[in-house]
């Protein structure tokens, strides 16, 4: 990629240079189409191992999010995990939608719709969001992504994420204690590997509410 090009560029112009390799995801190994311009082109990267490690077993029914799912790693175990639910795969990157595309038709996956963020309909609330955030866009738009998406998750359903110790996984949670607090609680669940998981609820109508 150039200079200034991402894996959160919208259209990369570097080659596509599509390549198939095999996974593992949802305990079976299985062969996904990946290309440069996107995020971890050549494996499962460890931040987003550390969350499949981390995560419960998602909700079998109702709209599951994966936040900047690359080529799908998360969405497609979500998704392999949960068929009868809608997972939704959201990225800015048209290569990296395109991908989730690819590989959940090559797996007979008929439960990924593959986005970008504003097709997502206003009205969708989350049973649960995974999400290895892209926290290299900026501090200000990584809260403003984290802000809009975790106050959609429904009553009860949770959010999990992966940030980099390094990256400032701890001054994030922070944040999003003081920012989403009370509606949403926010705690550190674990750490790996220099990976920090994050885990967010949002609270139920009649909970108590601390603070």
């Amino acid at each position: 990629m150039g200079e200034q090009e991402h894996y959160f560029t919208a259209r990369p112009s570097s080659a596509a240079d599509r390549r198939t390799i095999e996974v593992e995801l949802a305990g079976r190994t299985v062969a996904v189409q990946t290309a440069g311009g996107v995020f971890s082109p050549d494996h499962v990267d460890l931040g987003t191992r550390v969350l499949l490690r981390s995560v419960p077993t998602p909700p079998t029914s109702g709209d599951l999010l994966d936040l900047g799912c690359g080529w799908g790693p998360l969405a497609l175990t979500l998704a392999l995990q949960s068929p009868d639910a809608h997972v939704w795969a959201v990225d800015v990157n048209e290569r990296a939608l395109d991908l989730v595309r690819r590989n959940a038709a090559a797996l007979g996956l008929q439960n990924v719709t593959a986005v970008a963020p504003e097709a997502v309909p206003a009205d969708v609330r989350f049973a649960t969001v995974w999400s290895n955030p892209p926290v290299r866009v900026g501090k200000d738009e990584l809260h403003a992504l984290l802000q809009h998406w975790l106050t959609r998750l429904e009553p009860g359903g949770e959010a999990w994420l992966v940030v980099g110790r390094h990256l400032g996984a701890d001054p994030l949670l922070r944040w999003l204690q003081e920012e989403l607090g009370p509606d949403v609680r926010t705690e550190r669940s674990g750490s790996a590997k220099g990976f920090r998981v994050l885990r967010a609820e949002a609270v139920r109508s009649g909970d108590d509410v601390v603070g």
